[in-house]
């Protein structure tokens, strides 16, 4: 993955982070990302599910979705993530921040048309979400793939932001007697609620009971 001049991160350059590594396991952390593209002139930005497999990125939906048609044709697109890890508390309003990891992807995206690849796709997503479930549940059936659009972006023009650590004051409000500090913040998931339809003799899988957000991708 090479830096661009595109993505090269200008406000405080000293959050920039271009490895590989560290833009893969954000992406593969993050639950949401959010698509940007031009329709008509009109700038759109729309929250969708995604996953990473090795270079690529991609997405799925409805085949009516307007997002999806768009990026099917290659126009430019910006796809990014963030994960915030706390709220800073500093002495004073002006450097009061937060403390997040994020990830802006920049290309053209492509309809994904082999059947493989496209299957693939999907079984990721869903194990993107939840590790272990592809395997129990009903597989897509033929109308219902075909009801469904898959697109993939090469993440080849890509960096990330990283701001961590305690408040950064100016030296001269140290001495002010405002509390300062970080609280942090994390994604959490909650106990497994049944479908209310769902018969009583069917027991939460161990990988439901066990899930916890933040696992990482391939």
């Amino acid at each position: 993955m090479g830096q661009s001049s595109r993505t090269t991160v200008r406000r405080l350059p000293e959050r920039g982070v271009y490895g590989r590594e560290s833009i893969n396991a954000i992406l593969d952390e993050a639950l949401i990302c959010h698509v940007g593209f031009v329709d008509g002139g009109q700038p759109f930005v729309i929250p969708t599910i995604h996953v990473r497999l090795g270079d690529q990125l991609y997405l799925h939906g409805s085949r009516a979705s307007r997002m999806l048609k768009c990026l099917s044709t290659g126009i430019p697109a910006c796809v990014t993530v963030t994960l915030l890890d706390g709220i800073v508390v500093a002495r004073s309003a002006f450097h009061s921040s937060m403390n997040y990891r994020s990830v802006v992807v920049l290309g053209a995206a492509r309809e994904v048309t082999d059947a493989t690849e496209k299957w693939t796709a999907l079984e990721r997503l869903v194990e993107h979400v939840i590790p272990g479930r592809w395997s129990d549940l009903r597989q897509p059936t033929e109308n219902e793939m075909n009801a469904t659009t898959v697109v993939a972006m090469a993440i080849s023009e890509a960096s990330a932001k990283v701001r961590a650590g305690p408040p950064k004051d100016d030296e001269d409000d140290y001495a002010l007697s405002f509390w300062a500090g970080l609280i942090p913040v994390s994604l959490k998931s909650g106990q497994p609620q049944p479908d209310p339809k769902l018969p009583a003799t069917i027991p939460v899988p161990n990988y439901v009971r066990e899930y916890r957000c933040g696992q990482q991708g391939p």
